[in-house]
């Protein structure tokens, strides 16, 4: 894990400490203590990927508004 600001990091980023984290609880051999504070960073990971994916899906539906093309988009699963 990096210790980056979460706010700083791009989708890709974040997208990768979150399934780093993800791998760590998994594997359960780490204190509670410190399982905690990787929930708490997975949790604060999931919220920003989720904010970055609405924010490219709000950017399509314009594009798409702009060309005269129908608006909608479906959400992305697993978020």
């Amino acid at each position: 894990m990096t210790e980056k600001p979460i706010a700083e990091m791009s989708f890709e980023e974040a997208m990768a400490e979150l399934e780093a984290v993800v791998g760590k609880l998994e594997r359960g051999d780490v204190a509670l203590e410190q399982s905690i504070a990787f929930y708490e960073r997975g949790e604060a990971l999931k919220r920003h990927c989720a904010a970055k994916l609405k924010a490219a899906e709000e950017k399509v539906e314009l594009i798409r508004a702009q060309e005269g093309r129908a608006v909608g988009t479906t959400p992305v699963e697993g978020l």
